[in-house]
């Protein structure tokens, strides 16, 4: 088994390698990438992965508590961040609140917020508080309908140069990592190369400090759309079904249970 990541080991992966990180959000599933990524996202996504929802707002706190206590106890060595969901840090008290019930309620290891430069009082807040945060800037689903959509970020000089100040404050409030989604790439480079804190990518070229994707995605389960910077693994929805339609014929037929498979 490989040995569980701490802060201090992923601060000191900026520059020697990329770090793998991948959503989870039970304990089956993590314990199956355990030992292949450095970090499990138990992410907001959830909703819109499983429940059939259009966008990440409806998963609340009670929500990620149940799925990071699930992931937590299927990847026991892994690093663990729990999101934050929408309107869970609207304020710097409010958020630590929130933080705290993770950190008490589960064995996470810290806590992800959406936000740049006008979230870093509150990372501050809570890392002065003993939280571990992860930063997230970029494009951010929780903004989805204040920002009329999902809307790639870094296309202009201004959106450039704040997304490295954004980088830049929040690292200086005390995040030991920051996720980037949705950003011309070599924007996302300049970014990673203007902070001393990994930068993992996704929808953020291969010029960042490493990537993450949404398990169900990269694994083909989800089927009603894939976004441009998603690479399918497997063809997961496709085999699910044959197996399925396989088992079907069988109980129809009586081929199953056989002999071996009867007490």
């Amino acid at each position: 088994m490989r040995k569980k990541m701490t802060l201090s080991a992923i601060k000191k992966t900026k520059g020697v390698r990329p770090l793998v990180m991948i959503t989870a959000y039970d304990a089956l599933f993590a314990s199956l990438f355990e030992q292949s990524a450095d970090i499990l996202l138990v992410g907001d996504s959830l909703n819109m992965s499983f429940a059939g929802k259009p966008d990440t707002l409806s998963a609340t706190m009670d929500q990620m508590l149940y799925h990071t206590n699930a992931v937590c106890i299927g990847a026991k060595e892994s690093f663990v961040i729990c999101d934050m969901p929408f309107g869970t840090y609207i304020t710097k008290e409010i958020a630590l609140q929130n933080a705290i019930r993770v950190f008490r309620e589960t064995p996470a290891d810290c806590v992800k917020i959406e936000g740049g430069a006008d979230k870093a009082e509150i990372v501050q807040y809570l890392t002065s508080n003993a939280i571990a945060v992860c930063g997230h800037i970029g494009l951010l689903p929780q903004s989805l309908r204040s920002e009329g959509g999902y809307k790639v970020k870094g296309k202009t000089e201004e959106e450039s140069q704040q997304l490295i100040k954004d980088a830049q404050a929040i690292e200086a409030a005390g995040a030991f990592c920051i996720v980037i989604e949705g950003v011309k790439a070599e924007v996302a480079t300049a970014v990673a190369e203007a902070v001393n804190v990994p930068v993992v990518g996704i929808g953020a070229g291969n010029g960042v400090d490493g990537q993450v994707l949404v398990f169900s995605d990269m694994l083909g389960f989800f089927e009603a759309f894939t976004p441009k910077f998603v690479k399918k693994y497997l063809d997961g929805a496709s085999l699910v079904k044959e197996a399925v339609e396989k088992y079907a014929d069988e109980v129809k037929s009586r081929e199953f249970p056989q002999e071996i498979h009867t007490y």
